[in-house]
């Protein structure tokens, strides 16, 4: 399989340069040249496959022979190594929780998984890779504990200050080792400007190997698919049909893997893109207009994203055709107190704790969902990871697991930068040539 640039078809790479640039060498992002149809043999086994076996049936055509089957199967089988369960809220509701992982967020999925590809592809490198990753919450804690002492790897986590939930910062300011943890007076809009501009500052790139962790690197959003093959596969041994998928997006991953998923041949009837009031592709869908701004803070702040990165790939998936995006996804964006109202109602009628993400979700299905139709929001993250918010609503202690009372009690290790940056280059540099 090759790897086009989504700024010129023609550029293309092969996987392993791919998963280590991040970036083309023109900026932009790569795609594979081809999506495969699953064979009908994969629906026959489905009910009856692991996690980490759909992992490996349905990841395979994009990362082997490049990765060796049988080892390919090890790695699938060692990244996803925890549940993934569907539950029933409301009769014509379910949830698919994603925050089972080590750190109790979808990305540990696709943070794992990269982790051991790119473990895999510098293992005789001869130098040391190092990663930049901007979040804006939950992805620098699963990104840092992927990686977290892995030989020749050095992890740079740039993320908003004052903008993460404590819970959240802790998951990734308290590791060391070969993590730094780089708080921006910023927003996520700018730390990921930041960390494109050190993708493109040729000077940098002559002293450091650098590579993406963000969801703009292949090897982290693509394995994201394989949860909705899961919960597919959940909902069928339910009987559940006509299914709609609501996917809380805000960099828009998420939903891209998704995509990538049904044009394998995954049958949903739709997909709905639920943002915040952070708004520009819910507005672009209804309009045909673009207007990436600077992003607001709200309570859901993984989704504080005003220009997201990978909705070029949801463009380059429909032939940057609005119409044929819009015969499979509806945009809906959910406000604030429709956000607070949700926790509350679903918590007292129903008796499920939602974090704000996931009030999302479950609020876009509410507003969308047709008769006849049963509808999967993903969970994205525990909602004791926000007791600022959630508490103060249904009025109740949330239990906080165990692996999240361990980093709270650890010591918070943060570099600090501004916006210019000049400011971050020197960190980055003097953390990378000290190591």
């Amino acid at each position: 399989m090759q790897y086009y640039s989504t700024n010129n078809p023609e550029l293309k790479s092969d996987l392993k340069n791919a998963v280590i640039q991040g970036l083309a060498s023109d900026k932009g992002l790569f795609m594979p040249e081809n999506i495969p149809v699953l064979p009908n043999s994969f629906w026959d086994k489905l009910p009856n496959m692991s996690l980490g076996e759909i992992g490996f049936e349905t990841l395979k055509y994009f990362f082997c022979p490049e990765i060796p089957e049988k080892e390919f199967k090890e790695l699938t089988n060692e990244a996803f190594n925890f549940p993934i369960p569907l539950k029933e809220v409301s009769s014509d509701i379910s949830v698919l929780e994603l925050f089972h992982g080590p750190t109790l967020a979808f990305k540990d999925i696709g943070a794992r998984f990269l982790a051991r590809v790119i473990a895999r592809f510098t293992k005789d490198y001869g130098k040391d890779i190092n990663v930049l990753v901007a979040t804006s919450g939950d992805t620098g804690s699963a990104v840092a504990n992927g990686f977290i002492g892995v030989q020749g790897v050095n992890v740079f986590v740039l993320y908003p200050k004052g903008l993460v939930s404590d819970v959240q910062e802790k998951q990734f300011t308290t590791l060391g080792q070969n993590i730094t943890a780089i708080e921006v007076e910023g927003t996520f809009d700018d730390c990921q400007s930041l960390v494109k501009t050190a993708f493109m500052d040729d000077e940098l790139k002559k002293q450091l190997t650098l590579t993406s962790a963000n969801s703009i690197n292949l090897a982290r959003f693509l394995p994201q698919m394989v949860y909705y093959f899961h919960a597919y596969s959940q909902a069928v041994k339910k009987g559940i049909e006509d299914l709609v998928v609501c996917v809380p997006s805000g960099n828009f991953g998420n939903l891209t893997a998704g995509l990538i998923g049904y044009k394998m041949g995954l049958p949903i009837k739709h997909f709905v893109a639920a943002t915040n009031i952070n708004d520009i592709v819910p507005k672009y869908l209804e309009t045909g207009d673009y207007n990436p701004c600077s992003s607001i803070a709200t309570p859901a702040n993984a989704m504080d994203v005003g220009d997201p990165s990978n909705f070029i790939r949801i463009q380059e998936l429909f032939k940057h055709k609005r119409e044929a995006i819009n015969s499979v996804v509806k945009g809906i964006s959910i406000d604030n107190n429709s956000i607070f109202s949700c926790i509350k109602d679903v918590f007292e009628k129903e008796n499920y704790i939602l974090d704000p993400h996931g009030a999302i979700g479950y609020k876009a299905l509410e507003k969308t969902l047709v008769q006849g139709e049963h509808g999967i929001f993903l969970a994205t993250a525990h909602p004791a990871k926000f007791p600022e918010t959630v508490e103060k609503i249904i009025k109740k202690e949330i239990v906080q697991p165990e692996r999240l009372k361990v980093f709270c009690k650890g010591r918070k290790q943060v570099e600090s930068s501004s916006i210019e940056y000049d400011t971050l280059k020197k960190v980055i540099l003097n953390k990378a040539l000290k190591g």
